[in-house]
């Protein structure tokens, strides 16, 4: 799931890109046009223009109006030309002098709107009569030079230098790019820059390169820049490099922490290639002598092999704790120093190889995180499968950062990172009050105005309905007067880390900035029904005040009205939230186990409070009444009748930007997947103090939610033990009438994919892992019998599809599955459940050796072994990590990953007819638009032509990677480390 756009060491150069401004709202045609695109060069005058077109028609005379915006140069004087195809004539005009000739009609400026500065509009109108039909006309040219056109901008990659890498003052730095030009045009020269400015001659013929030696040591962020022959600029992202004062031996990771008996590893190389071989000698030097090089102390570097780091091991004994440093040397080579700590700790395998995956994981050179310390998606850049680009992230990621943080002080007994990951997600992830600045406008009795959800991309707009009855939120009043105020306290899902797509939202009240904006920036995705895959969204801002878009932002893409406001907007995934409650409860115990529960009391409280919000996704979505919900006209709900009690797939909350506008919504999700429920989170919230929510029926409702979250485990567990999809309050997001004889439990529909079905959204194993894993942990703790009985029954289903040899790293273990039937009975409060579901069959379609799966399955049966004693249970789980760690490479742990869905980079994205405008970088949004044609920066992706070679055909062999997902790498350390304490092996 991440991506790795470099990251520098020091200071970090952004990607600055001019943007335009955007047209006013109302219009019901908008064109992109401009010879250059999104970026005409300063010295191009009027090289591009925009023009939005509409109009009113009674019949047989209509008025147009015009608004006319310079995407270049300033103009000192101006001429529109259009022509229409019928008999339209012009009667009078206004806002600029009108004439007509034929068909063709023009409009001049006036003296007092001659200037038209570039990123600035001008509205002229006219009145016309015609008979027939009436077209609108489809080009239009500003003094000459035709608008309306869709057109790419040029591309830069930098090749080299690698991140991370150092070098010497006084040696070559060999730099390297590819580049390619806008549309109808040739690549002029390619330039590469730090921050401080040129590093040589332009090249001005491929390939692109430049031998740079630098004069200076210190951290650089190295970048190219390509222009093409218009005049047209684009920059690649930036790539950090150290450059030591001379030949010096380099050393990676700077730091790391080594468990009591057990061993550690670094990597050592040279900044530049010697004559000669190299001796490099590595000694502690200074600090806990409990800690001493066992591995590597000599090693020999070779004209050859300079730049390939070889391991330096260093090993702790079982009494001593404290930092050691370690200095590694070579005649005529600087030294490098790395810091060891020696923690108190079990130094059995499991748990040393935590902190050996902890250690690579936190390694600034491997490119996990940003310069503000968020957690990527994943270390690759070329990423889509739920995030479109492998630099967002998700409040996924942070979760599992979290937790990572959590399981850190229970090693090491340094909470102080626990406390700064929950710090770094509350700043960047949880909208501030200025994110979110309407919530005083919130009506609890009227909560959000209805719109249909429908199934295709297709069926969008969905028309907003306000004579949908909706119910009451019952739980805004008693969280006001919990915690003083109207803003909601829960993650956002999803955010454009590196400001990619260009909107510019960033935390805090950054509202559609452009590509200019320093940090990272919000943004959201899925918003069209339930067979919208990734291939087929149009990013869009939370925060969308009409600048990018078309003349009404994104929002008439999704919904359907008479009139649009600017608008903030945001979408929390339960899971995740939820998740960061489980991390936290761990952090308490643990710190308590260590006297150490003070340490961590502050921040364990916000999980509480997170909890207290997280109730909203227990609610319809339109707080209707639970069950029997089959038309748009079923009750509305008061006080608790509108909440099922689970984990539903989103809830969400928005508003006007104008502060005066006087109107906010929040909506919850009658669609619950049994793959976001989370056991372990709700007896958290109910039984731990530390951790108690202050809303006043909060513990109440989570008690609840225990018991509900359970029952329906039991409800969808299939004859052989995997657990079939969920239920829904809302058949198709519309309160349609599910399919005759379909069981309900506590009225609501079974649905074998909720949500989301391209793809199925419970084909994936992986939620089954990720799930039963919450509910071993639940077990561990609780030795709860309901939930023993569901694990007896999934463990041994899942054993019987699990191959594993720890020697070699082989493994099977399920991917893909397929499901038959229902539940047999429906279940209510008034009725049992059935001893089992002889009807709900599932099938292994194929199989994975997925780490990240794989580790969260090690979890579950650790946690299930460890509670029920399973010796199968137990084994399995310790051959599934012997084998993940088979797969360890410099940056985690990885698999190769065939990517045969990236054929669908050039799938079309569905974009009303009549319907367009642009990207912040000018990619044009209409009905001819592509997942890639809306995201033409993957051309500067290191990934992008082995991707399009295959996606175009032009390549039989998908494209192979080796991804390095945030959660992915976090759940193996964390597998590691509950298995070594659960077992102490």
């Amino acid at each position: 799931m991440p991506g790795h756009r470099a990251r520098t060491k020091g200071t970090t150069v952004r990607r600055r890109q001019r943007w335009r401004a955007a047209t006013a709202a109302g219009a019901t045609l908008t064109l992109l046009c401009g010879g250059l695109g999104v970026m005409a060069p300063a010295h191009a005058a009027a090289a591009a223009c925009k023009v939005v077109y509409k109009k009113t028609d009674w019949g047989s005379g209509f008025t147009a109006s015009i608004d006319i915006t310079n995407q270049g140069d300033a103009l000192d004087g101006w001429k529109l030309a259009y022509s229409y195809a019928g008999n339209q004539k012009l009667s009078s005009g206004w806002s600029g002098k009108w004439s007509q000739s034929g068909q063709q009609v023009t409009v001049e400026n006036e003296n007092w709107n001659r200037t038209l500065a570039g990123g600035t509009s001008v509205s002229v109108g006219g009145q016309f009569t015609y008979s027939g039909t009436n077209a609108d006309p489809t080009a239009f040219s500003l003094n000459g030079t035709p608008c309306n056109q869709s057109t790419s901008a040029p591309t830069v990659a930098l090749t080299s230098p690698s991140a991370g890498t150092t070098y010497s003052v006084g040696a070559a730095v060999p730099l390297a790019a590819t580049a390619t030009a806008g549309s109808g045009a040739s690549v002029s020269k390619v330039e590469f820059f730090d921050q401080d400015g040129s590093l040589g001659a332009a090249d001005t013929s491929a390939p692109y390169g430049l031998d740079w030696t630098p004069s200076a040591a210190g951290n650089y962020s190295i970048y190219a820049k390509v222009t093409d022959s218009t005049g047209a600029t684009a920059e690649s992202a930036p790539v950090g490099v150290t450059v030591a004062a001379g030949a010096t031996v380099v050393a990676s990771p700077a730091t790391l922490t080594v468990a009591q008996g057990a061993k550690a590893t670094y990597a050592v190389k040279l900044s530049e290639a010697p004559s000669s071989n190299v001796t490099v000698t590595t000694a502690r030097t200074a600090g806990n002598s409990g800690l001493s090089v066992t591995g590597g102390g000599t090693l020999t570097f070779t004209p050859q092999n300079w730049s390939t780091g070889q391991n330096v091991t260093i090993t702790a004994d079982g009494s001593g704790t404290g930092q050691a440093t370690f200095t590694s040397t070579a005649s005529g080579y600087a030294v490098a120093k790395v810091t060891a700590t020696e923690v108190a700790t079990s130094g059995d395998t499991y748990t040393q190889r935590f902190l050996d995956q902890y250690n690579k994981i936190k390694d600034p050179a491997n490119g996990y995180f940003s310069p503000e310390g968020i957690p990527y998606h994943s270390v690759e850049t070329f990423m889509v499968e739920a995030p479109d680009h492998g630099h967002e992230t998700t409040s996924e990621a942070y979760s599992y950062l979290i937790w990572l943080e959590a399981m850190y002080g229970k090693v090491t007994q340094n909470w102080a990172p626990f406390n700064a990951s929950w710090a770094l997600m509350e700043k960047y992830m949880i909208p501030t009050h200025a994110d979110q600045p309407t919530n005083s406008f919130y009506n609890a009795s009227k909560p959000a105005t209805y719109a249909a959800e429908h199934p295709l991309p297709s069926d969008y707009p969905s028309q907003i309905d306000g004579s949908v009855p909706v119910g009451q939120d019952p739980i805004a009043s008693e969280l006001k007067s919990a915690y003083g105020t109207d803003d909601i306290y829960g993650m956002h899902w999803l955010q454009d880390v590196d400001n990619v797509y260009g909107y510019g939202n960033t935390p805090g009240g950054g509202c559609e900035d452009g590509p200019d904006a320093d940090g990272p920036s919000y943004i959201n995705t899925y918003q069209r029904g339930s067979q919208e895959s990734v291939f087929e969204t149009v990013p869009q801002p939370t925060c969308d005040k009409f600048a990018f878009g078309g003349p009404n932002g994104y929002l008439d893409l999704f919904i359907g009205d008479s009139s649009y406001a600017e608008q903030w907007k945001f979408t929390d995934a339960p899971d995740a939230d939820a998740r960061a409650i489980q991390a936290a409860y761990w952090a308490n115990i643990w710190a308590q186990d260590q006297g150490q529960a003070g340490d961590v009391s502050a921040t364990v409280a916000k999980a509480g409070k997170m909890g207290d919000y997280l109730r909203y996704s227990f609610f319809d979505k339109y707080f209707k009444k639970i069950g029997d919900c089959h038309s748009t006209s079923c009750p509305a709900g008061s006080g608790k009748d509108s909440e099922h009690y689970l984990l539903s797939w989103y809830y969400a909350w928005g508003g006007a930007t104008d502060t005066s506008a006087g109107w906010a919504w929040r909506i919850g999700d009658g669609a619950s997947h049994f793959g976001y429920q989370n056991p372990l989170a709700a007896y958290a919230l109910v039984n731990d103090a530390a951790l108690a929510p202050k809303g006043a029926t909060a513990k109440a409702d989570w008690g609840k939610s225990l018991t509900r979250q359970l029952q329906l485990y039991k409800w969808l567990q299939s004859a052989e033990g995997a657990i079939a999809g969920g239920v829904t309050n809302s058949w198709e997001g519309s309160y349609s009438t599910p399919p005759t004889g379909l069981t309900e439990f506590f009225g609501m529909a079974y649905d074998w994919q909720p949500v989301y079905h391209d793809p199925p959204s419970n084909q994936w194993f992986g939620f089954q892992a990720w799930s039963m894993e919450r509910v071993a942990e639940y077990y561990q703790v609780t030795g709860d019998a309901s939930a023993k009985a569901i694990l007896d029954k999934w463990v041994s289903w899942a054993l019987a599809n699990t191959t594993v040899d720890p020697s070699t790293g082989d493994m099977q273990i399920p991917s893909t599955l397929k499901w038959t039937g229902q539940p047999d009975a429906n279940w209510s409060s008034a009725s049992g459940m059935p001893a089992a579901n002889t009807d709900l069959h599932v099938s292994v379609q194929d199989y994975t050796n997925d780490v990240g799966v794989a580790a969260a399955y090690a979890k579950t049966l650790s946690y299930y072994a460890a509670e029920s004693g399973d010796a199968d249970a137990k084994q399995m789980a310790q051959d599934l990590l012997d084998a993940i760690w088979k797969h360890s490479d410099t940056k985690g742990v990885s698999v190769p990953e065939t990517k045969s869905d990236y054929k669908r980079v050039t799938d079309p994205v569905y974009v009303p007819s009549g319907w367009s405008g642009d990207m912040p970088n000018g990619d044009p949004i209409d009905s001819g638009s592509t997942f890639m044609s809306i995201r033409s920066f993957y051309k500067s992706d290191p990934d992008y032509q082995r991707v399009m070679a295959y996606a175009n055909g032009s390549s039989s062999t998908a494209p192979v990677f080796n991804y390095h997902r945030f959660w992915a790498q976090a759940d193996v350390a964390l597998a590691m480390a509950d298995y070594g304490r659960l077992f102490n092996e």
